[in-house]
This record gives structure tokens, sequence and C-alpha cells, in this order.
């Protein structure tokens, strides 16, 4: 605490007496009081940090950690649940890694940057279009945090205070609502997708399409079970099925939110990724994050503006619909860059692709004794299986055989999830990238286990 003062001096802005005033208006006696809800064991922990080494001892060490790493060929990949191992076209990193975007951060002097927000503007465009949805916005995290941004403004569009989430919906994706909701007194409670009920306090009923274990789920019948009753449909969903899904949109979805991964962004140990977010037009003002529109400039060519600007960083906080404070913009660079580049036949050839090698991987493991698909309704690329010993063994054989293997669906929190409650359930991934090679390959692994 030595050097307390000497720090305060150098880099918080308020003087000692603003902080006394402040303080008195908590009812503290000191700053430390600030933190009495963090154990004193994890406050000031000591940190038995190595000594020094020079440049050239640090590189061989990072490069002896590096080689640790198992590097498996793109294809013996079956992880999915959230973040999925999808072919990228050269031309998004060559684009990407161009000086002009990679350096790009938030255009805080946005019309100065006509290219940043002609990009966002193409992402906006095309994500709507994808969700069949009148406005996207460009800005968001994730697919958890845009989920959780979604269900924060169905209760700001319809005035309540209750919330429906289907337990098919990813469990990461529940935590993080609970997290974003549960200081401001909105109340959360789970339900079956067969046993769907909401009543007149529901500010929304959120879903997953397709669902956290790859069901193809009546999304018609439940946007018509919550619009009876006043309540909007939020819908996570995955943007590569739509290649060959209806849209959420064409079903009356009110807010349609996902994760952008699929769209030309690496797994990359699970982000930075970015978050998709659309609306009908009516709930605009509610919309989190910003919207970038396009005019026409005082000599008649066309100009690209930031048309909505409802972060904090931009308006009073008070009248702020979210506090996001970054810009994804790079990202959404990629995912435009990949989504124009595939175009509508090629989305429509990866989504089907995906649905087409899950489905006789799916069959051919349902052959095997003691294996079982525990999917009774249609899936896209994703599908439970239930395996005859623990998955935890089934992975680290099929490790040993450079094939990684699914979803543990025994680990918290999948294990306290409903949906995906099996004994020894295995959530496994297909995409276009699986060749029948590999799928092959993976059968006989898995015939071999006893």
């Amino acid at each position: 605490m030595a050097n307390q003062g000497h720090f305060q001096s150098h880099y918080i802005p308020n003087t000692p007496e603003e902080q006394e005033a402040m303080l008195a208006t908590l009812n503290l006696q000191s700053i430390d009081e600030l933190f009495r809800d963090i154990p004193d064991e994890f406050r000031n922990p000591y940190l038995q940090l190595p000594s020094p080494i020079s440049e050239i001892e640090i590189q061989k060490e990072l490069s002896d950690l590096a080689n640790k790493n198992r590097i498996l060929n793109s294809g013996a990949s079956f992880l999915g649940a959230g973040s999925y191992n999808h072919f990228i076209p050269s031309i998004v990193k060559s684009l990407i890694t161009r000086g002009e975007f990679l350096t790009a951060y938030t255009p805080y002097q946005p019309e100065v940057s006509q290219g940043t927000l002609q990009v966002i503007y193409e992402f906006q465009s095309l994500i709507a279009n994808l969700y069949d949805m009148e406005v996207a916005n460009a800005g968001m995290y994730d697919g958890a945090t845009s989920l959780a941004e979604g269900v924060l403004m169905a209760c700001r569009v319809t005035k309540r205070d209750h919330v429906i989430i289907l337990d098919s919906v990813s469990p990461l994706y529940q935590q993080v609502i609970q997290t974003y909701c549960q200081a401001q007194g909105i109340t959360i409670n789970l339900n079956s997708p067969e046993g769907l009920s909401p009543s007149e306090n529901t500010a929304c009923v959120v879903s997953q399409y397709p669902n956290f274990t790859g069901g193809i789920e009546d999304i018609a019948g439940q946007s018509t079970i919550a619009h009876d009753c006043g309540a909007l449909l939020v819908v996570s969903t995955n943007p590569l099925a739509m290649g060959m899904l209806k849209s959420p949109g064409e079903y009356g979805a009110d807010i349609v939110t996902g994760e952008g991964q699929p769209l030309g962004i690496p797994t990359s140990y699970g982000g930075p990724y970015l978050g998709l977010f659309a609306t009908k037009q009516e709930y605009i003002r509610q919309m989190p994050s910003r919207i970038v529109g396009r005019t026409v400039d005082t000599n008649g060519k066309n100009g690209y503006v930031l048309t909505l600007q409802t972060r904090e960083q931009h308006i009073r906080r008070e009248r702020a619909t979210s506090n996001i404070c970054t810009n994804e913009a790079l990202y959404a660079l990629a995912s435009t860059i990949y989504l124009s580049a595939m175009g509508k036949n090629g989305l429509r050839k990866i989504s089907e692709l995906c649905y087409h090698k899950a489905h006789y991987a799916a069959n051919e493991i349902s052959k095997l004794p003691g294996y079982r698909i525990a999917a009774p309704h249609p899936f896209f690329h994703e599908f439970i299986i239930e395996c005859p010993i623990p998955v935890a063994d089934i992975n680290r054989i099929l490790l040993s055989q450079n094939i990684l293997g699914g979803l543990d669906l025994g680990r918290p929190p999948f294990c306290e999830s409903s949906s995906a409650n099996l004994v020894n359930g295995m959530l496994m991934c297909v995409t276009e990238l699986n060749t029948r090679q590999d799928i092959d390959s993976l059968i006989t692994a898995l015939s071999e286990i006893k």
C-alpha cells in the first residue's frame, strides 16, 4: 500500500477530496470497503513470477509450448456446440489483413471513415437478407451476448419483466442471459418446447434454431404461441443453416440474433467472434449498438453515416440501450467477404453438405452395437449419440487416433440441461470439411471401442 498515493495521483483523475465525498455518499469509510465482497485471499494475491530471461530464451520457451499442440487435419474434428470448423476462402484472410482494415477500430469520426462505414452497411444488408428481417445492426460481441441483448430489448419493447427460455437453448447462452438479467428485476423461467405456455406478463419467448442439440424446432408454432399473449419471439439462429432452412423472419420472429463465427471466422480457441442482431423496423429505436445508413451528399454522391447510435459512448447513459463499447468491424468485414464470395448458391451448397454428411454419419453410427442416436426430431448438422462407455474415455481413444470427438454432455453446465440429459451423451458435429473418409475413420474407431 506504500505506492497507493503515487498510483492515485498519476492515474486516478478524481482528487482525494472528491473520493472522500463519494465515500460519504456511499456510507463507506474507505475505498477498500468497495471490494469487501471479494475474499481477502483474492484481492492482492502474491504472484510467483519467474525471474526475467532473454528474448532468445523466451522464443525457445514459447516454441516448445507451441510444439505441444496437436495439429489435426481440418476434417478430423467432430466438435461443435457453438463453434464450428468450416471452410474459409483464402480471399477472406487476404483482404482483412490489409493494413487499412486490420488497424481500423471504432470510427469515432465515422463520416471520415467512409470505407469502414460502407463495409458495415453491406454487412447489415447481408444479415438482414439472410435472416429475412427488416433491419440489422453491427457491433455486437458474440452470439451469447447478442441473445442476451435481444432479451433486454424485448423487455423494453413490451414493458414486461418475465422471460421464458426454452430448455433446448444452449446452457452457455442461458447463463449469459441470467447474468444480464439478474440485476434488472427480470424473472426467467425455463420451459420445454412442448410445454411452452407464456402468460400476459411474458415479455418474450427465447428459442434457438437449430437448437443446442442440432434439432430443428417448430419456430412457426412458437411464434404463434408467443404472439397470442403479446410476447415477442427472440431466436438465436445459426446463419449458415439459412442456406437451406426457412429463415426466422418467415416464421414471424421479432428479434433474431446469432453467432457469426460460421461465416468466415476461424474457431480460434473460442474467440473473438461476431454477434449478429436483426429485428423489425417498428422496434428499431430499442435496438442496441449502432446502425449505418446510406445517404447522398451535397454533390449527389453516395455517403455513409451512423444513422442510429444508442450506445452510451454516443448518448446519455440513462438513455442508452446497451453498454456495448467496442466494434467487431474487422470480423464483420470477414463475414461480408465470406458471404459475397460464397454467394447464394455457395451458401446453400455448404449447408446441404453439412446436412447430408451429418445424416450419413448418424446413420452409420446407429448401426454400431452399443450406440444410439438420440435425435427424435429433424436435425441440421449436430446430433446426440448415446455411447456405451463414458464420453471422456471415448474422446481419449479418438484423440490417440488423431480424431477430435464430440462434446461430452456429462460435463457441467451441459449435464444440467434437460434437453441433453443423457447417460454417456456426446454431441457430435459434422461440417462440409469432414470427408467421407474422415467419417468412415470415425465409425471404424467407434466400432473398435468395447
